[in-house]
């Protein structure tokens, strides 16, 4: 599974937590602050992210930080 970012930017709200089941790729634009957990994310993903002001985590910190998952959107 492969989600690139100009997908989150299309799908996803201005302060969502998005998990990706795969890996974040960096197509695309991505203009709005997100946290997305992805199973790997590529360099030019995670400095897209960083750029929008969002954070870029593993799967298992989002666990830890939100162990009951609410308000997290999956997008595959």
């Amino acid at each position: 599974m492969v989600v690139n970012v100009g997908k989150l930017n299309r799908i996803a709200e201005e302060g969502d937590v998005v998990i990706v089941p795969g890996k974040l790729l960096g197509g695309g634009q991505l203009k709005k602050k997100l946290v997305v957990a992805a199973v790997g994310a590529s360099p030019k993903a995670i400095q897209k992210v960083l750029e929008a002001g969002g954070e870029v985590l593993t799967i298992p910190e989002l666990v830890r930080r939100n162990p009951k998952g609410s308000g997290v959107k999956i997008v595959v």
